[in-house]
């Protein structure tokens, strides 16, 4: 349906229908379900989610750092915040949830050209203040994937990633945190062209949204077909990997290499 006819339809202008589906405007829950009933929506459950997320609500921590570092940063911290399971598929880095101060900083000050000295404060500010949907009282669940290349990375030298992976150990233990590890001896497995894969699972599946680095920022995806690709591999890449307990021993052993 083009914007004009769905405008004509519940009475607005069209320049309204298109802010809203490009998210410059909000939308009261009024209109939400007038717009449903007028897009013939009959998934109720779909209708209501998206009901509770209308109305004037007060911007997330992320906001402060609007227009300070990249929109991709904010949009991943928010999709996180409002998942209620992370699922996530790591080759290259560490996952961003379990990164200490030390090793995220060592990250942000590898790229080229140089960011200036605030903005990777500010990058590592943001990046540690995310970690809270993990820490909190109705914490996230969390299952990650890690390649032992991503684990044998000395980002800010042995010190550092020795501390780093210490504290991936200590995370590990924590009720709702999994941590997988796939050993170079697994050979390859679904989705290891991808450096970092994050799917966030939403209250309801229509709203999953996956997550992936490019070297042009932040990608997001959405559409159903894709969606359930995305959870394929990640069963799969799930089962290349050792269990929960064999991960934590590679890990310590690796740390102790240091």
């Amino acid at each position: 349906m083009s914007a004009p006819t769905a405008a004509s339809l519940i009475g607005t202008d069209r320049t309204v229908i298109s802010n809203v589906e490009a998210g410059r405007f909000g939308i009261s829950e009024e209109r939400l379900r007038r717009l449903a009933s007028v897009y013939e929506c009959d998934n109720d459950a779909l209708i209501d989610a998206l009901a509770e997320m209308t109305g004037v609500r007060k911007g997330g921590w992320w906001e402060e750092y609007r227009g300070k570092i990249p929109p991709g940063f904010l949009d991943v911290a928010e999709l996180e915040h409002h998942a209620v399971r992370l699922r996530t598929v790591q080759t290259a880095h560490l996952p961003g949830l379990f990164q200490t101060e030390d090793h995220a900083r060592a990250i942000f000050e590898l790229f080229t050209p140089p960011i200036p000295r605030l903005e990777v404060e500010l990058r590592v500010a943001h990046r540690l203040s995310r970690q809270s949907v993990i820490t909190r009282a109705d914490a996230v669940s969390y299952i990650g994937v890690i390649h032992e290349a991503a684990l044998r990375m000395q980002l800010g030298g042995r010190d550092v990633a020795r501390a780093q992976l210490n504290h991936l150990l200590v995370a590990g233990e924590w009720e709702n945190v999994t941590l997988l590890v796939i050993p170079f001896s697994a050979g390859g497995f679904p989705l290891m062209g991808e450096s970092a894969v994050l799917y966030a699972e939403a209250a309801n599946p229509h709203l999953d949204t996956v997550h992936m680095d490019s070297p042009t920022g932040a990608v997001f995806i959405d559409a159903p077909t894709q969606l359930a690709h995305f959870r394929t591999r990640l069963d799969l890449a799930e089962k290349k990997a050792l269990s929960p307990e064999e991960s934590a021993d590679l890990i310590h052993r690796i740390a102790r290499e240091l």
